[in-house]
């Protein structure tokens, strides 16, 4: 995907899909620059905010172990992080099951294999996941490994690119579990959402967060998308997986971070609604059966 230039400096954020290297990138049509007025870069100053921020917390609480609360009264730091809301862990449970790792081979000449995930979506083994992870695998074959690892090759039944989306279909030996979809209309900003995938190859990884904005403009290569924005931790291998809420409904497939100047993310990623998934997947399925 080539690198979207603008007017002078870079503006932003990069949006990139966690699998394209740093030169196929993108940048963010909003607005923020990264510079103070006098065109100094204000990330190393802020990383080094934070690392005092972090040292001081930490000699905090190494000298007594304890924190102020809110009225002014200390009290004894937190142990642990706060407990997991059982309807998340259901959620997890549900849709494990349903995520598979796909690995695309180097097909042409000097082409990179390829990884992600996708998710089957109906009982006649259709999965989804995203475009670009075949396009990196130069149009090579696709394995799917199930979360048992058994592998199987599967079979491409289309590809949307404009959409960043495609189907593949396995034998029906594989009994993956569809998973649910939500309801049109349904995510709503601020509900608690799971990313589940293979991020760096780590199959059935399963990482927390909110639906932090919806209809986000994103631009990816030459193509603009809605997507539903997340913090939850999405890295490479992640694309093409599920965001799942905590009915473990699928809300939108993983596709793209948010990157300042390319050098990793920041916490911030973006899924393709669910409405835009099932009416791409539809036609797809509808044409290629």
């Amino acid at each position: 995907m080539a690198v979207q230039t603008g007017l002078g400096e870079p503006r932003g954020p990069w949006f990139v899909s966690p699998e394209l290297d740093p030169d196929g990138r993108t940048r963010w049509d909003g607005p923020g620059s990264g510079r103070d007025s006098a065109g100094r870069r204000w990330r190393g100053r802020l990383l080094a905010a934070l690392a005092v921020v972090a040292l001081s917390t930490a000699s905090g609480a190494a000298a007594g172990g304890w924190v102020a609360s809110r009225g002014g009264t200390p009290g004894p730091a937190a142990a642990s992080a706060a407990p997991v809301p059982a309807e998340l862990v259901t959620a997890a449970e549900r849709t494990v099951p349903g995520v598979v790792s796909v690995l695309v081979g180097g097909g042409a000449a000097g082409a990179a294999a390829a990884t992600g995930s996708g998710f089957a979506v109906d009982d006649q083994q259709h999965i989804i996941t995203n475009d670009h992870i075949l396009a990196k695998g130069g149009g090579g074959s696709v394995t799917v490994e199930m979360p048992d690892g058994r592998r199987f090759t599967a079979e491409v039944v289309g590809r949307e690119p404009s959409s960043d989306l495609a189907v593949l279909k396995v034998p029906p030996s594989a009994g993956l579990a569809p998973l649910p979809l939500a309801k049109p209309g349904s995510t709503r900003v601020g509900e608690p959402v799971l990313a589940v995938g293979s991020p760096l190859g780590l199959s059935g990884t399963v990482t927390a967060g909110i639906v932090s904005a919806l209809n986000r403009q994103v631009r990816l290569g030459a193509n603009r998308h809605t997507a539903v924005q997340t913090d939850a931790s999405i890295n490479p291998g992640n694309s093409g997986g599920p965001l799942v809420n905590a009915r473990g409904e699928v809300v939108g497939v993983n596709t793209a971070i948010a990157t300042i100047d390319g050098n990793g993310s920041i916490g911030i990623g973006f899924a393709i609604p669910i409405e835009q998934v099932q009416q791409t997947a539809d036609t797809i399925i509808g044409k290629g059966g």
